[in-house]
């Protein structure tokens, strides 16, 4: 690795920080031969990594087979295009709680909407996940396999007690209506499709939407890049710029409410 670094420096005269991202990449993907560098690069175009991400570790490997003398060049994945993602106004979230028919469908889409989860994390929450003195929410091998733990608010925390007054849960939070079986994403996207009929948003409302919405309304209401970042848990702030750009703002609206008072 030694020599890898030389390389870089000399032959290439990349930067410090530049040289160590580089090295750490290629110790982190290991030394791999052409047909797995291509193997590793097709899952990693495929994954929800940013776009910068990648290229960098596809850079990485075409200076790591320049320094063994190969010369070898990786098609460059095309940069996406920033996404407008649909979400739920505040008003529409309070319209779909409003229709609610029982304290259970209340707290099923208060957890998704004060919280953010993924549908597939919302039916693996267990009681014991909740932690009602913090009003903090622990999501056991989300996305990535990764523990976590984000925030909710106190309005969900005591909606979810009012909730296991009635519902005495032991285990998971949350189970199918007859109560004998474990909840699933079926079951979830049907309940969430009912209410918003109900609440008549005659468009396509999904369980996903409302981790949109959230991280969009955060924003709405003055919320830094970093907060936002960790509550979606995000693994780069690339991703969470994203709904920056949905938002649509203009220069002068972030103008005006940024600009210093004088007199």
């Amino acid at each position: 690795m030694k020599e890898f670094e030389k390389f870089l420096f000399i032959e290439k005269g990349l930067s410090n920080v530049t040289v160590k991202n580089h090295i750490d990449s290629i110790r982190r993907i290991g030394r791999l031969s052409k047909q797995e560098a291509e193997e590793f690069i097709f899952r990693l175009y495929q994954s929800d990594y940013s776009y910068s991400h990648k290229i960098s570790q596809v850079i990485a490997l075409e200076y790591w087979f320049e320094h063994l003398g190969e010369n070898v060049r990786f098609a460059r994945q095309q940069r996406p295009r920033p996404i407008i993602k649909p979400t739920l106004s505040e008003s529409e979230v309070t319209r779909m709680f409003l229709c609610c028919k029982n304290i259970r469908e209340k707290t099923i889409l208060a957890v998704l909407a004060y919280s953010g989860v993924r549908p597939k994390e919302l039916i693996n929450i267990k009681v014991r996940d909740v932690d009602f003195g913090s009003n903090e929410l622990r999501v056991i091998q989300g996305k990535g396999l990764k523990d976590n733990v984000i925030y909710i608010s106190a309005s969900c925390t005591k909606i979810i007690l009012e909730y296991l007054e009635s519902y005495k849960m032991d285990n998971y939070l949350f189970m199918t209506a007859d109560g004998f079986r474990p909840y699933n994403q079926r079951a979830l996207r049907k309940l969430v499709k009912i209410v918003s009929k109900r609440a008549k948003l005659n468009r396509r409302i999904y369980p996903y939407l409302f981790r949109h919405s959230l991280a969009t309304n955060m924003i709405n209401r003055g919320a830094d890049i970093i907060t936002v970042k960790n509550q979606m848990r995000h693994c780069y702030a690339e991703t969470t710029m994203l709904y920056i750009h949905s938002l649509g703002y203009s220069s002068r609206n972030s103008y005006e409410k940024i600009v210093p008072s004088y007199y």
